[in-house]
């Protein structure tokens, strides 16, 4: 079994940034995507970024340019890095981790990033 744990969500003006981390701990498979997606009000829940454990990165075009996503695999942990957010980018943030062998997704509790002014 594996759990993920974040941190880092919270309120930010628009044009701000935030840093989210994503913790993954128990049996992880070593050949695995983590990444983040995101669920606003009233929307079905969609991909943020995600990077493969080699370091291939992946964004959806929403995001792109404004997002940076990356992971430190000694540490089971990814990060995202979120700069000139827009209130579009209110929403529940959701790690996740998928084992490539087996397509055995795992999603942490989510984290709450609301752009406002």
């Amino acid at each position: 079994q594996v759990q993920l744990v974040e941190s880092g969500g919270g309120l930010v003006q628009p044009g701000g940034s935030l840093r989210l981390s994503c913790a993954a701990s128990g049996s992880i498979s070593r050949i695995n995507a983590m990444g983040w997606y995101r669920q606003a009000p009233g929307k079905e829940r969609e991909l943020a970024a995600v990077v493969s454990t080699v370091g291939n990165t992946n964004y959806a075009d929403s995001v792109n340019g404004r997002f940076t996503i990356s992971r430190d695999n000694a540490k089971n942990t990814v990060y995202l890095q979120m700069s000139s957010l827009k209130p579009e980018d209110t929403a529940v943030y959701y790690c996740n981790l998928r084992e490539i062998l087996t397509d055995q997704n795992y999603w942490g509790q989510g984290t709450q990033v609301t752009v406002s002014s």
